[in-house]
């Protein structure tokens, strides 16, 4: 592959000025304002979005209790109001070419400095070799499965007793349940005993794959899976667990469920099948069973979804469509189907990106070290094996299009390149550390020092680096599993376990601006130390973080209170974003990023062009 890097590199350069000429609107969610209110010192902190379905002149009005509190309308979509009370009312109303368009629903501060969200926790059990188990609430999603453009919250129960797959035992079954902001529960999926429950079993898909204004949700099922409504999938009394507690036979399913009712529209056979189970590298379950999820715009224009099964030897990508209440598939990948697909083996993550690499308008797969264009076919492999963790966004601004920052776990394989950095579309190493012959299993890239352009990345091994490949220091911060946009700055935050932090380049540390635990804040996935989902869900461009409480009898949702002088579209109307949020649950979850370089000295971005119903 190294001696076609020069003509992808050029044939990358010519797509992406294609695609900058000819791109398609993509088919996004239709949200509402998503004003939030929150107490601020003596006053209210308000903040709401500005949709990418909005003219560029677009300015508010703010209202308390029909009072508006605005001499003029506001470019920004922020506002303190110092004089609010508990008890005030708000509403936001865009103005127009002069005119004043009518406000959504008035809302109230939140009592406390965050959204309380009630679980009905599901009760626990006992595995047939007699282990006892509960349940605490794991990763979810943001959709909007109802159509009133406001976001819903998916939230994976898992066991106590989940297994990584590389551990025997029984597990009890996962539960996937759909709520309302208000603790509304929508419906519950009982995804039962042939689908085993750990980080790497269970990736599901919330997104709208149809268009008709409400999101759908999409994952792998089997024998004995009861939907929303009570139905079961296949044969419910079949039970296919080994005396290891592994699935390893039996049928295996993708379906289609309703967002609203969580009611099963379709059902297909899951693609790969396993087939022979020693084939993928062990006998045992260990690499037959890595699944991933993703959602991508392989058309441009239209949601697919994409599902997948092994990376560390085999690899099969499988892309379906949902239009008009039938599912069908795209395209399959598969790495064992000739010669040039070959060179994707080994090459997968624990966790799958998705970016537009080229420039063409349509959404590419990375699958860790190796990247599946649009129409299913690889278009490169760097060659340097599975990893833990990647980032794929635009990192550096100096340069053209897309860059990769990927850790890697196997140094005979990797070599010299440890950590490193590649070109998105033609998998070309910009710069690299040694991986001083570890398993580098963590890394980060996020823009936390304005003295260098672009986005600072480090990882478990090695110091930090700029975007550009200048050694900034021979030591790395100390945190490095997840990133949140939380303050006024355009610098982005370490978000870790349950807290957020200011990197201060001076003293060489993060500086704590949140602590979630005095509230009552959990985190999930051991070290890995991830919140149930952090996204943009409501006010303006800034994150959202959604953690769990202790006992997982609720969702605290965090907003930030801080004020922030600069304007940009809401982040769930940018595709890339979008589709890197609706991913996140999928395997070692990482932090989203943007299709435009998003960061201190940006320069102001080109809205995406969508469209929404």
């Amino acid at each position: 592959m190294n001696l076609l890097r020069p003509l992808l590199s050029a044939l990358a350069a010519l797509a992406m000025a294609a695609g900058a000429a000819q791109a398609q609107p993509k088919a996004m969610e239709r949200l509402d304002r998503g004003l939030v209110a929150m107490r601020a010192g003596e006053g209210v902190f308000l903040s709401w979005r500005l949709l990418g379905t909005e003219p560029a002149a677009v300015r508010f009005n703010v209202y308390r209790d029909g009072r508006r509190l605005t001499p003029q309308p506001q470019a920004l979509t922020s506002f303190t109001d110092g004089q609010g009370r508990a008890d005030s009312l708000y509403t936001v109303s865009a103005v127009v070419a002069g005119r004043e368009l009518p406000a959504e629903a008035a809302v109230s501060p939140w009592a406390q400095p965050y959204l309380r969200l009630p679980l009905q926790k599901p009760a626990g059990g006992v595995t047939p070799d007699g282990v006892a188990y509960t349940y605490e609430a794991n990763d979810g999603s943001a959709a909007d499965l109802d159509g009133d453009g406001r976001y819903e919250l998916i939230v994976k129960w898992q066991p106590t007793n989940a297994h990584d797959n590389s551990q025997r035992g029984y597990t009890g079954p996962t539960l996937l349940d759909a709520y309302r902001l208000d603790g509304t529960r929508l419906w519950r999926i009982d995804l039962g005993r042939n689908i085993r429950a750990g980080a790497h079993y269970t990736s599901f898909l919330a997104y709208d794959f149809d268009g008709d204004g409400r999101a759908e949700v999409m994952m792998k099922t089997a024998d004995g899976t009861v939907d929303g409504t009570g139905k079961p999938i296949g044969d419910a009394g079949a039970d296919h667990r080994n005396g290891a507690g592994y699935v390893l036979a039996g049928p295996e399913f993708l379906t289609v469920f309703d967002g609203r009712t969580g009611a099963a529209l379709a059902t297909a056979p899951y693609v790969p099948a396993r087939g022979n189970v020693a084939a993928w590298g062990d006998a045992y379950g260990n690499r037959v069973d890595r699944f991933l999820a993703g959602v991508a715009y392989l058309d441009g224009q239209r949601p697919s979804a994409v599902f997948s099964r092994g990376y560390y030897t085999r690899a099969v990508l499988a892309a379906w469509d949902w239009r008009g209440g039938r599912l069908t598939q795209r395209w399959v990948f598969d790495s064992d189907r000739d010669a040039a697909s070959r060179p994707a083996a080994g090459q997968g993550a624990h966790w799958f990106s998705v970016a537009d690499v080229d420039g063409d308008g349509r959404d590419d797969i990375v699958y860790g070290a190796a990247t599946i264009g649009s129409d299913g076919r690889l278009l490169y492999s760097a060659g340097l094996c599975h990893g833990d963790a990647l980032h794929v966004g635009h990192l550096d601004p100096s340069r053209e299009g897309q860059q990769v920052f990927m850790v890697h776990e196997t140094p005979r394989c990797y070599g010299a390149h440890g950590l490193e950095m590649h070109d998105a579309a033609t998998g070309r190493v910009l710069w690299s550390l040694p991986g001083q012959n570890h398993d580098v299993g963590r890394g980060v890239c996020m823009d936390i020092d304005p003295a260098y352009p672009g986005e600072e990345c480090w990882g478990a091994v090695g110091g930090l680096m700029s975007a550009s490949g200048k050694l900034i220091s021979e030591r790395h911060p100390e945190r490095m599993n997840f990133a949140v946009w939380w303050d006024g700055d355009l610098l982005r935050e370490s978000l870790d376990g349950t807290a957020i932090e200011k990197w201060n380049p001076a003293a060489f540390r993060f500086e704590k601006l949140l602590d979630g635990k005095p509230f009552g804040a959990a985190a999930n996935n051991g070290t890995k130390a991830t919140p149930v989902l952090s996204a943009d869900l409501f006010g303006d461009w800034r994150e959202e973080v959604v953690w769990r409480n202790q006992d997982s009898t609720a969702l605290l949702v965090f907003s930030t209170p801080h004020p922030t002088p600069y304007r940009l579209v809401t982040l769930m109307h940018d595709p890339q974003y979008r589709v890197q949020v609706a991913a996140q649950n999928a395997g070692y979850n990482q932090p989203p990023h943007p299709g435009f370089h998003l960061g201190h000295g940006m320069k102001p971005p080109t809205p995406a062009a969508i469209v929404a119903p």
